[in-house]
């Protein structure tokens, strides 16, 4: 699996964003599962496939990579299982809009996180690309975003602050493998699933769901983010992330036959256009990847 580690960045990231697209739509197929049992699940076949990944990868190597990895790795890993639980909570305590759309901030968070930690200066192009794509996020949320819960919100807002906290921590080592940090994060995320799940009696169909969730969805896309973002920008990382915003409707449409509205379809435009303007900005970091 070496191969991965070779390709550019920014194509790793666009994929991982599509990859955690699918999320809402798995989601929504589950039967009977409760939230704290869909973590459970997800989580459990999340670090399956990590295993294998790091054992594919490295071999007879792979639990030396996990240990060279260090306290760095953990650190990173528990913040995103705080990511993982936030995103539970809030999900059950304000409306889906709301949450998509706070989660879309963390463009801003990247590019702010990235000027004063990693001193990464914010192109003009750059800049241009955020207003663009913070705009097109408005439009595609200005029907739905609802006042929901504050608390709700509240949490919700953990997510990209504690997804840029990882990310921040994989660019400040660029010499560490960093996937044992997504591997850490499925193991908190486990004994959380654990600890909150009101059972253990899970249907067959929901157990299948939560493979799809945790291998094709979350794991690829988690690997492809974490490898993508050691040699990208944290402005552009935000950016190419916006992909899951974009493609969550239109499986949403596909599949469930829910028509997305005129903001939506120009929200969409906007942030395609922003990520499209970002690609003209023709900053090269020391491995020749675009960032």
């Amino acid at each position: 699996m070496q191969f991965i580690y070779k390709i550019p960045g920014y194509i790793l990231l666009l994929f991982g964003g599509f990859c955690l697209s699918w999320g809402g739509l798995i989601i929504r197929s589950f039967e009977e599962a409760s939230v704290w049992q869909i973590l459970l699940l997800r989580s459990f076949f999340f670090v399956i496939a990590l295993i294998f990944f790091l054992l594919l990868t490295y071999k007879r190597d792979a639990f030396k990579i996990i240990k060279e990895s260090g306290f760095p790795a953990m650190i990173g890993g528990f913040f995103l299982s705080l990511s993982f639980v936030a995103f539970v909570i809030a999900m059950t305590n304000t409306t889906v809009a709301n949450v998509v759309f706070i989660i879309s901030t963390q463009t801003v968070f990247l590019a702010i996180a990235g000027y004063f930690i990693l001193k990464e200066k914010v192109t003009f192009i750059a800049f241009v690309s955020i207003i663009l794509a913070m705009t097109g996020i408005g439009v595609m949320f200005s029907d739905s975003v609802a006042t929901g819960s504050f608390f709700g919100s509240l949490v919700a807002l953990a997510i990209p602050i504690n997804f840029s906290i990882l990310v921040m921590i994989i660019r400040k080592h660029p010499n560490l493998d960093m996937v044992p940090a997504i591997f850490y994060s499925g193991i908190f995320s486990c004994i959380y699933g654990l600890i909150f799940s009101e059972s253990f009696s899970i249907s067959y169909h929901d157990i299948f769901m939560g493979f799809i969730l945790g291998v094709p969805q979350l794991a690829f896309g988690f690997i492809c983010i974490t490898i993508g973002s050691k040699t990208t920008r944290a402005t552009t990382i935000g950016l190419l992330m916006l992909t899951e915003t974009i493609f969550a409707p239109i499986w949403v449409w596909i599949f469930l036959n829910e028509i997305p509205t005129l903001g939506v379809i120009i929200g969409g435009i906007l942030v395609i256009t922003a990520i499209i303007v970002k690609s003209f900005d023709k900053s090269i970091n020391i491995k020749g990847s675009i960032t």
